[in-house]
């Protein structure tokens, strides 16, 4: 869905506002640049996140030149309607410095990195499987990464009645992993989970 340019205050800011560009799957704020009403109507007609250059004074679409696009996936407007968040996709790091962000060196942190790491796991169904333990999984029968699912949540269950905090934490990560190569395996996404866990607290 657009957003309506009559809907935003341009005026409060001198005809541009703040637009924060967020990763649409990770959740990790990416950039901060400014919107005008040509840029944003660019961004929503080209689904490539463009901006206004205050210092250039023109407009300039994120990655033009690098190659590092920004994929739009939707945009909200504040509740005071001068501040925009604009979800997106990178392709490669958005920082001009080459970092993914221009506020973190490293990549998503908290529950954001479950989605880089399941990116990752997907990137392993082609790789070696001789070389790639979750290759091997996403390349053998399904009943191997099924039955790892099963193991390790015994060894879970099993951490947490009877070992240390510690040691259920790392038993708890080992399932996490093993369930998500499951999930990519069978083609479902994480997000498909959590979109099934929220309709439950609705």
């Amino acid at each position: 869905m657009k957003i309506d340019n009559a809907s935003i205050n341009w005026e409060k800011g001198g005809g541009l506002v703040p637009a924060i560009v967020q990763d649409a799957k990770t959740e990790q704020v990416l950039m901060l640049g400014y919107m005008n009403e040509a840029s944003l109507a660019k961004t929503q007609d080209t689904e490539l996140v463009t901006f206004y250059s205050r210092s250039r004074q023109e407009l300039w679409t994120k990655g033009e030149t690098s190659g590092n696009t920004l994929k739009l996936q939707s945009i909200t407007v504040d509740c005071d309607n001068d501040t925009l968040l604009v979800r997106a996709t990178p392709t490669g790091p958005t920082c001009h410095e080459g970092t993914v962000s221009c506020f973190s060196e490293t990549g998503p942190e908290g529950l954001g990195f479950l989605a880089y790491l399941e990116d990752l796991i997907e990137g392993r169904k082609s790789a070696d499987a001789d070389s790639s333990y979750t290759a091997s999984l996403l390349q053998g029968p399904l009943r191997r990464a099924a039955q790892k699912v099963g193991e390790e949540g015994v060894e879970t269950a099993l951490a947490a009645v009877a070992e240390t905090e510690d040691k259920l934490t790392s038993e708890a990560a080992d399932l996490v992993y093993h369930l998500l190569v499951l999930l990519t395996a069978k083609d479902v996404k994480f997000e498909s989970v959590i979109k099934e866990l929220t309709g439950r607290h609705k």
